[in-house]
């Protein structure tokens, strides 16, 4: 019971009325009293739920998952939080749906959103579109609240756009805080988020720029590498380094993945596509250009065996702090002689990590079951009292 008092004395200190019946786009537009409102959540419901106590805080209701992408873990996360809430989950599958005869994304927003408390949308793959995507579909929801088509406006949870990852990295950054003991914790933290090698191309931009955005926020010192070529959006490097600069910690741009592993106290190489070529690859798409679309995959490709010495070593891992640097990756990741003759990590690396990568991989429901908590209950502290002390138990045998 301690622990759980805990969770809410720290929820009545900080300030976060603002997430309520509000949208969550990426990380870098929310206050930090905001983002540490969402640890604490998160942490209070895996709390009810390890003491076998409902977390039904809905009775009915739907939650949408919009998937434009393939997906695993954040798939089933976004599943897991709607039924720890009380919602069910209802899959849109745009190609059995009518969207594949011509609807219009303001006309599909509406038709599924009738009983909707959130909508979680994924579109990572083609820049500038993802965003504009997940705009336009709750735009089109908030239309019809406002008109009464709609007796309520859903919210919208971003599984990740062509920006951001919000609901991977708060999921990241939990899974840290828990192994280092605190958020205060984290200050002076040295992070390396390096480009790393991969045989296949496209990799989407969201996760480190995401990484980059929020990590930033609380004081730890973070180092970004890649190959020449190999830059993120310019927009989101400016709020990595305003985001440092605020919080007393850095934020380093290199070419040199040596220099970022050197002293590292967490790694997190992962392969992405250049922007430049991203924005290409959105230009080719709009125009149904397949050819040009082909040739560009070989020349990414080409691109990325010139620097296959990117790659997460046993080596490299000696020269972190101590030599036991925490290893990230949002998974899954290419593993050297066992997915992949060369990628991003070798074998033995990524099988020392394996139990902690599951542990990161296991905050992610919870995030999003805060972020959905945060946005739908007008009195959490209130809400959590009830279920702690609300003799109803999530499994009676």
């Amino acid at each position: 019971m301690k622990e759980f008092d805990d969770y809410l004395k720290q929820l009545e200190k900080l300030n976060y009325s603002k997430l309520y019946l509000n949208d969550f786009y990426w990380t870098w537009d929310k206050t930090e009293e905001e983002l540490k409102a969402i640890f604490t959540v998160a942490d209070a419901l895996r709390k009810l739920r390890t003491s076998n106590k409902s977390t039904r805080i809905f009775d009915s209701g739907l939650g949408i998952s919009i998937f434009r992408d393939n997906s695993t873990r954040t798939r089933f996360s976004f599943a897991s939080a709607c039924n720890l809430l009380g919602l069910e989950e209802q899959v849109l599958d745009e190609k059995v749906s009518q969207i594949a005869h011509g609807e219009t994304v303001r006309e599909t927003a509406n038709m599924v959103s009738f009983m909707a408390d959130v909508v979680g949308i994924r579109d990572d793959m083609f820049i500038g579109e993802g965003h504009k995507y997940q705009k336009t579909f709750i735009e089109a929801c908030e239309e019809g609240y406002k008109t009464g088509v709609l007796e309520q406006r859903p919210t919208l949870v971003n599984l990740q756009c062509d920006v951001d990852h919000p609901t991977q990295c708060m999921a990241d950054l939990l899974h840290v805080i828990h192994t280092f003991g605190s958020l205060d914790a984290l200050k002076g933290k040295k992070v390396a988020m390096t480009w790393a090698y991969s045989p296949s191309y496209g990799k989407p931009l969201s996760v480190p720029q995401g990484v980059i955005g929020l990590f930033t926020r609380f004081g730890m010192n973070v180092e970004l590498a890649y190959p020449e070529g190999y830059d993120l959006m310019s927009d989101v490097t400016d709020i990595a380094s305003k985001n440092a600069k605020a919080s007393g910690g850095s934020f380093k741009i290199s070419h040199d993945i040596s220099s970022a592993f050197k002293d590292a106290d967490i790694v997190y190489p992962k392969s992405w596509a250049p922007f430049k070529a991203m924005e290409k690859r959105t230009e080719y798409y709009q125009k149904g250009d397949k050819k040009a679309i082909d040739d560009l995959e070989k020349q990414l490709l080409a691109q990325n065996a010139e620097h296959k010495d990117w790659t997460c070593t046993e080596e490299l891992m000696k020269t972190t702090k101590n030599g036991k640097a925490l290893y990230l990756h949002c998974l899954p990741a290419d593993i050297t002689g066992l997915s992949c003759k060369e990628g991003e990590v070798e074998r033995s690396v990524f099988d020392r990590y394996l139990t902690p990568l599951y542990s990161q991989a296991s905050f992610k429901p919870y995030i999003i079951a805060s972020m959905i908590f945060l946005a739908r209950v007008k009195e959490p502290v209130q809400a959590l009292k009830k279920l702690w002390n609300t003799d109803s138990k999530r499994c009676f045998f």
